[in-house]
């Protein structure tokens, strides 16, 4: 997954949060302050909304929340084991973490908002992908037509302009099957 959020802008936001902000479970902020100790996970580290389609997710919440106070999810097994959580974690260092938190006034929160990633495990933003990754194709696909195509005609101007009949009808062909194939996709 490409990371567009600057892991000092995470690590500026999660100080902030947990200055603000109490949570349910202290072991909740010593996982948050282990996870800002070391760069090459915080750039592992996204924050976004619906973690429950991810494959591995801590699901956090903050004093004054109704929802759970901690979950970590790893492919189908949930623990509510802190520990459990933070072993996985420094076991597995090169595995995506998807972070959910939970508390109140998030969606006004100018920090939290900057940090925020859409969810790609989602079924609507894979579609978006898959809509996105087709016009990306198409787009190519016609750059890479329209550059080919230029090159032919000029090839074809430079045989006439050197009288090469064998060349101007070989360039001529090429165009034709060219302009084929693209009026097929």
């Amino acid at each position: 997954m490409g990371n567009t959020i600057p892991v000092v802008d995470k690590k500026d936001f999660l100080k902030s949060f947990l200055k603000q902000y109490e949570l349910k479970r202290r072991e909740c902020a010593w996982l948050l302050n282990y996870l800002m100790s070391d760069d090459n996970l915080m750039e592992k580290v996204h924050f976004i909304e619906q973690a429950e389609q991810t494959p591995k997710a801590l699901v956090i919440s903050a004093q004054g929340m109704s929802s759970i106070p901690f979950s970590f999810r790893k492919h189908q097994h949930v623990t509510t084991d802190a520990e459990k959580a933070f072993h996985d974690i420094r076991l597995n260092q090169t595995e995506e973490i998807f972070i959910e938190l939970h508390f109140k006034g998030a969606q006004s929160y100018s920090l939290y908002l900057a940090v925020l990633e859409d969810n790609p495990y989602l079924p609507e933003n894979q579609k978006r992908a898959e809509v996105l990754e087709n016009e990306a194709d198409r787009l190519l696909s016609h750059s890479m037509y329209t550059f080919n195509r230029s090159q032919l005609l000029s090839r074809i101007d430079w045989a006439l302009d050197t009288r090469n009949q064998p060349l101007f009808n070989q360039y001529s062909e090429e165009l034709r099957l060219l302009d084929k194939r693209q009026h097929r996709t």
